[in-house]
C-alpha cells in the first residue's frame, strides 16, 4: 500500500470539503434554501462520480446493487445528515460547524453502548463527556462575544448547533449502514445511490415554493458545491484503498484549520473565544478518542496474530 500517496489524497479530500462547505456556506448567505443546496450539491456530484466510475472501468458493472433496501436506509440517514449539516452551516461560521460534524464519532460510543451493548473503557466514556462539554461551551458563550454577522443571531445559533448535534447523530447511522454496505457494494456504487437519492429528496423540497430564483454568482456556489463534494468522495475513496481508515483518521482534523482560515479571510469572522474553546474541545476529545480505539484494534489484532 501507499501510504505517502494515501495521505496526500486524505489531504485532498479535506480541503475540497472545506470548499464545498465554503461554497454551502456562500449560498446560505445568499439565501438559498435548505432543500435547493442539499439538490445541487448532489445533483452535481454525479457527474464526478461516474467518470470515476468510467476511469475505473466499473461502468455499467458499478451501477448494479445486491442491496437496494441498504442503499435507501443508507442514503436516507446520509440525507437527513445533509439537510441537517447545511442547517447548521446557514446558521453557524465554518469552524463551529466543521467542529460540531466531529461529535459524529463520538456519538457511536453511546449509541454502541444502548444500541449493541457495548462496553467501552473509561478514557473513551470520558473523551465522549469531554466532548459534549465543548458543546456546552459553545452554547453557553455570552452572544456579544460572537463576532458573528447579524444573520447569526443568539436564536440561530442555537438552531445551528441542534441542526449539528442531530446531523452529527444520523452521520453515525450513515456510517453504520456503510460498513454494512461494504461487504457487496463497491464505494462509488454507494456514494452514487447516494447522491442521486438525496438529489431527488432536494429536488421534492422545491414543491413548498420556497426556492428562491438564482442567477450568477449563487447558481455558480451551488454547482460549484457539489462538483467540490464529488470530487472530495472520489479522493476519500482512493485514499481509504490505500490505507487502512485508522492510519489516515488524524488528517480529518486539519479541517479546522481550512474551517478558520475561510471565517478569517473570506467572512472576515473570528468566533468569540469561548466558542474557539469549545470547537477545540471537541476536536480534541474526537481525536484522543479515535486514537485510542485505533491503538485498541491494532493492540487486537497483534494478540490475534500472536495466537496463532
Amino acid at each position: 500500500m501507499n501510504y505517502a500517496r494515501a495521505v496526500w489524497l486524505r489531504l485532498l479530500a479535506t480541503v475540497l470539503f472545506a470548499l464545498m462547505g465554503l461554497c454551502v456556506r456562500k449560498a446560505a448567505l445568499d439565501g438559498a434554501a435548505v432543500g435547493q443546496t442539499v439538490f445541487w450539491r448532489s445533483f452535481m456530484a454525479i457527474p464526478p462520480i461516474l467518470l470515476y466510475m468510467a476511469w475505473r472501468r466499473s461502468l455499467p458493472r458499478a451501477l448494479k446493487t445486491r442491496n437496494p433496501a441498504g442503499h435507501a436506509l443508507r442514503s436516507g440517514f446520509g440525507c437527513f445528515s445533509m439537510f441537517l449539516g447545511f442547517t447548521a452551516l446557514a446558521h453557524l461560521p465554518l469552524t463551529l460547524a466543521t467542529a460540531l460534524s466531529f461529535l459524529a464519532p463520538l456519538m457511536s460510543v453511546p449509541a454502541a453502548m444502548v444500541l449493541l451493548g457495548e462496553k467501552p473503557r473509561s478514557s473513551v466514556v470520558a473523551l465522549t463527556a469531554l466532548g459534549f462539554g465543548g458543546v456546552a461551551l459553545m452554547l453557553l458563550s455570552p452572544a456579544p462575544e460572537t463576532g458573528f454577522s447579524p444573520v447569526e443571531t443568539p436564536q440561530g445559533v442555537l438552531i445551528g448547533v441542534l441542526a449539528g448535534l442531530a446531523g452529527a447523530g444520523f452521520t453515525v447511522m450513515a456510517m453504520i449502514q456503510v460498513r454494512d454496505l461494504t461487504r457487496t457494494e463497491s464505494p462509488s456504487t454507494i456514494a452514487f445511490y447516494f447522491s442521486a437519492f438525496c438529489a431527488l429528496a432536494g429536488a421534492a423540497t422545491a414543491l413548498r415554493g420556497d426556492w428562491p430564483s438564482f442567477d450568477g454568482p449563487t447558481l455558480w456556489w451551488l454547482m460549484a458545491a457539489g462538483i467540490l463534494g464529488g470530487m472530495a468522495q472520489i479522493s476519500m475513496t482512493e485514499a481509504l484503498a490505500r490505507a487502512p481508515v485508522s492510519a489516515l483518521a488524524a488528517f480529518e482534523y486539519v479541517a479546522m484549520i481550512w474551517a478558520l482560515g475561510f471565517d478569517v479571510f473570506v467572512f472576515g469572522q473570528v468566533p468569540g473565544w469561548m466558542k474557539l474553546l469549545g470547537a477545540a474541545v471537541i476536536v480534541a476529545a474526537a481525536a484522543s478518542a479515535g486514537a485510542l480505539n485505533a491503538r485498541a484494534r491494532a493492540g487486537a489484532v497483534d494478540s490475534s496474530g500472536r495466537t496463532h
